[in-house]
């Protein structure tokens, strides 16, 4: 998505499918054009007033990831960063709205539009008049010329990530005037709405020398609101000063400074005021909402007469989501780490947190490429054994969200493309699952091999279920891998539902201190088959044993990430372990560092399950194609997966997708994303569960920034609040 820079055109940033075989694939067919539209699940949370209502000046310091390592946004290790920037300082001739479609940007277009289509397709573009770069050359065809000859792909000295849609592009010319643009294609192209946004200037895009490194760490000509003063890598800041030269609405704040923040450090850094405005986990959530409604600092373990018990004090920093070392430590460093606490609570009272649905989703990745998942129906088994809306339900609904499974892969509710095809699938059945693994050869009860040491497991091609650090727990067990499955058998696991009827907090737990696993803590060492959460246990009517064929178990490996912010992920890994012990089959849980999960593990194919998320794009026969395409042996003897993880994909799928972006009825390129859409979900390569949280905390008189959903920012409208004015209620409370 264009706001959040981390999508299927660049795979590698921080950060995420036919024959359908003997299963029918019904709602092939796109729905009308007279079919009432969907809306977004949820709105942007920006608290929204008028230009007018907003101080002139200050300063919007606003949490990233990391000081970008390249301003330019084509380039292999872009980032949201980048993206921010981008936003602020360049033009873009579309931008989304709230529902994540691409609107006309008045900034930079009078129009846009197709004027012909035989003998080829041509766009043609009318310009601001007033739209002008920061050195007073007006915005024009040559700048459209040098990005198009730098992104067609013909030229390999450009290092370039991506060049879709440039290399549809036969000329591009000067219109009737100045202000005109005229782009030719030499193929249809349905997605040209993609193209020149962000519009770079000719002097960064005319060279390959320019292009590589001329834009990496400054900017000198840009063309919007905002302009970029210093990248400081020392102070771990972008800084963004007025345009003068910008001809809208000029921009309420003084300057906006991107502050690098870890994730797991934005509670302390809003509290000491490094930053104004950062996303934020669920545990981070919780504490500026407590915060918030706490009144002084009654109930802590440092209050009262007499000395407080250890004890005690490492109840209360357990319950409050202190950190783990901290709370191992001696006395005094616990209490200083409390004190800490308290007054970051105290100075958090100036925060609010706003909160939407990213335009992205979480999905269960299984990898076709090998092993019981490269057949099509042990992955339909997975996926039927699902019960999506639990899964939507435990991430969602404790943070009050609405918790409605993903039923695309290709878009989300509110988009253009978006339909629920999961039925071409079919929904949570058991039985169905029992009966497509038994077709498959997996049987219960069936001789099972004792497997010797270092000996493959069913489900896992190269890892051995090993942590990162390779290192082995002190009761004998492999640290960072536990067996869900075979233990317990006949008990039942219950729901989030079900625990929220008894007055379990679990819920809670997920949104405070997502470490805590559902059943308790992790149980290492002991008999094989038994390294799950303490009290796992599956459902009645589970099989009565693990699945098995060729003297092998059905086991599937599940990679996770270990690091800060993974405890949702980790909860709904936890989940999904028990839903699949109820068909049969056990899943061995490993955990990796962050920083190897996604390029060691996910694009490597070292995985059997996998949890991670793609954005929704708002030109999905462009964008998602490489997600899906199906994976082509390349001359070395490798295979070239491009973005598809999964390894599954079909020539017919491919089709689909090369039909929808060579389509220019708008109508028809729908339906065949859909048609594409109902076929991904068949082939069950990936099963997309819960659009994902979007949490963000921010100064409670900051306005027209905050949780933007789908939404463009737009970054002139930013600023603090005038004194006497208010602000619109949250659209979804906080």
């Amino acid at each position: 998505m264009s706001h959040h820079g981390v999508g299927p055109r660049a795979v590698m940033r921080s950060i995420a499918f036919l024959a359908a075989g003997a299963l029918a694939v019904p709602l092939l067919a796109g729905c009308g054009s007279d079919e009432e539209a969907s809306r977004p699940l949820a709105g942007a949370d920006i608290d929204l007033v008028a230009r007018d209502q907003v101080a002139e000046g200050g300063t919007l310091k606003w949490a990233v990831d990391a000081v970008p390592e390249t301003l330019n946004a084509f380039q292999a290790d872009a980032d949201a960063g980048t993206t921010r920037v981008a936003q602020a300082v360049l033009p873009s001739m579309f931008r989304l709205d709230t529902a994540g479609r691409p609107v006309a940007n008045p900034a930079y277009l009078e129009s846009a539009k197709i004027i012909e289509t035989e003998p080829r397709q041509v766009v043609l573009y009318k310009l601001n008049q007033q739209a002008v770069w920061s050195d007073g050359r007006e915005i024009g065809a040559a700048d459209f010329v040098a990005q198009w000859r730098a992104l067609s792909g013909k030229d390999s000295a450009y290092w370039t990530a991506r060049n879709a849609g440039y290399d549809r592009i036969a000329k591009i010319e000067r219109g009737a005037s100045d202000l005109q643009v005229r782009v030719t294609f030499s193929r249809p192209y349905a997605d040209w709405k993609s193209l020149f946004s962000p519009l770079y200037p000719k002097d960064v895009m005319g060279t390959p020398d320019a292009f590589n490194d001329g834009a990496r760490r400054k900017l000198n000509v840009t063309a919007g609101p905002f302009k970029v003063e210093k990248v400081d890598t020392a102070a771990k800041d972008v800084v963004l000063t007025r345009n003068p030269r910008w001809w809208g609405k000029p921009a309420k704040l003084n300057e906006i400074v991107l502050h690098a923040v870890a994730r797991d450090k934005r509670a302390a850094a809003l509290a000491d005021g490094s930053v104004d405005l950062a996303d934020i986990d669920p545990s981070e959530a919780e504490r500026i909402n407590l915060a918030s409604r706490a009144k002084g600092t009654g109930g802590t373990p440092l209050q009262g007469a007499g000395k407080t018990s250890a004890k005690k004090m490492r109840s209360w920093a357990l319950a409050h989501g202190l950190d783990s070392a901290e709370v191992k430590a001696g006395r005094k460093t616990l209490g200083r780490a409390i004190t800490r606490y308290l007054e970051q609570q105290e100075k958090l009272h100036a925060y609010d947190v706003r909160k939407s649905l990213e335009p992205a989703y979480t999905q269960l990745a299984l990898n076709g490429a090998a092993g019981p998942l490269a057949d099509e129906r042990v992955r339909q088994a997975v996926a039927r054994a699902l019960d999506r809306d639990e899964l939507a339900k435990l991430v969602l609904t404790p943070l009050g969200l609405p918790a409605v499974p993903v039923g695309s892969h290709l878009a989300l509710s509110g988009q253009e493309a978006y339909a629920d095809s999961s039925g071409a699938l079919g929904g949570l059945d058991t039985k169905e699952a029992q009966a497509l693994l038994a077709d498959a050869g997996w049987v219960p009860g069936g001789p099972v091999k004792v497997q010797k040491k270092g000996e493959k497991a069913a489900g896992a091609e190269k890892g051995k279920g090993k942590t990162s650090e390779n290192e082995e727990s002190a009761e004998g067990g492999t640290d960072g891998e536990y067996v869900v499955g075979e233990d317990d058998k006949g008990k039942h696991h219950e729901s989030a539902e079900e625990k929220r009827e008894k007055g379990d907090e679990g819920g809670k737990h997920l949104a405070r201190d997502g470490k805590q696993y559902p059943g308790g803590e992790l149980k290492q060492g002991g008999a094989p088959g038994a390294y799950a959460p303490k009290g796992t246990a599956a459902p009645a009517g589970a099989v009565t044993g693990p699945l098995a064929k060729d003297g092998k178990a059905l086991t599937l490996r599940f990679v996770l990430p270990s690091g800060p912010g993974s405890e949702t992920l980790n909860s709904v890994a936890e989940r999904i372990s028990v839903m699949l012990d109820k068909i049969g089959i056990i899943t061995t849980i490993t955990k990796v560092s962050d920083e190897s999960y996604f390029k060691d593990h996910v694009a490597a194919g070292d995985y059997d399950l996998a949890l991670y998320s793609w954005p929704s794009s708002a030109f999905p026969a462009t964008d998602a194609r490489p997600i899906y395409a199906k994976p082509v042996p390349a001359a070395d003897g490798s295979v070239n997966v491009e973005q598809n993880f999964t390894r599954v994909g079909t020539d017919q799928v491919d089709q689909l997708f090369d039909q929808a972006a060579a389509t220019l009825d708008e109508d028809e390129a729908r339906d065949l994303i859909r048609k594409a859409d109902s076929r991904i979900w068949a082939a069950a390569g990936s099963i997309p569960l819960y659009q994902r949280p979007q949490l963000v905390g921010a100064r409670k008189n900051l306005v027209n920034a905050g949780a933007f959903g789908f939404q463009t920012p737009i970054y002139e409208d930013m600023g603090y609040l005038k004194k006497g004015s208010k602000a619109a209620p949250s659209p979804s409370g906080s």
